[in-house]
């Protein structure tokens, strides 16, 4: 088990709890992410974490596939998703280059708060190019640390001393540049959050 997995299986245990804090904006996010959602899409969830944005989207969907490297965060997922009855979400502590995901299978893939937390950006962008359908979506939201200086160079010390996992602190055009270098074509952008900023990102596949 690398370092990332060992932090967010101890975060598990209150990751929604914290996340609650911030209630707003995912009512927000779920809000905004079902307008691009149609009954007949397979949707990837990538880093699903407990499942937060999956079980509220499930009615909206034919299928989910819900991966995240945390088993404890997936536990959690499961166990919220069987309390509802929910029948059509598969959780799996998994990675985006699971083979069992064959190219085109997907019609849209969520990436929510993961962006930043990527080791290798481009080749992640092109995994997912592989597994969406032509015209496919990817639905993001991504915090743009570089856009406080500050938060940015925080950050950075508190990820070197192994506090918390490596962040990348993109700015906005950054963030763009990456997901158009991935051969996507941005469809919306919105900042969710000024004081902290927080962009809401569609792009779809060339």
């Amino acid at each position: 088990m690398d370092k990332a997995e060992k932090f967010w299986d101890k975060m598990a245990n209150y990751y929604d709890r914290e996340e609650k804090k911030d209630e707003l904006t995912y009512i927000k996010i779920i809000e905004k992410t079902k307008k691009y959602l149609k009954i007949s899409d397979v949707v990837l969830d990538y880093g699903c974490g407990t499942g937060l944005i999956s079980n509220e989207i499930a009615d909206n969907v034919k299928e989910i596939h819900a991966i995240d490297i945390s088993f404890k965060m997936i536990e959690i997922a499961k166990r919220k998703a069987d309390g509802r009855k929910i029948k059509n979400i598969e959780y799996a502590n998994s990675t985006i280059f699971d083979e069992r995901y064959k190219r085109g299978s997907f019609d849209v893939i969520l990436v929510f708060y993961i962006l930043h937390l990527l080791e290798d950006t481009p080749k992640v962008m092109k995994r997912m190019n592989e597994l969406l359908k032509p015209g496919g979506l990817i639905i993001s939201t991504t915090p743009c640390m570089g856009e406080k200086t500050f938060l940015s160079i925080l950050l950075s010390l508190v990820s070197k001393i192994g506090l918390i996992p490596n962040i990348r602190s993109f700015k906005i055009s950054e963030l763009e540049d990456s997901i158009a270098n991935g051969n996507f074509e941005i469809v919306e952008t919105e900042c969710l959050h000024q004081s902290s900023p927080e962009y809401f990102i569609v792009a779809k596949k060339k």
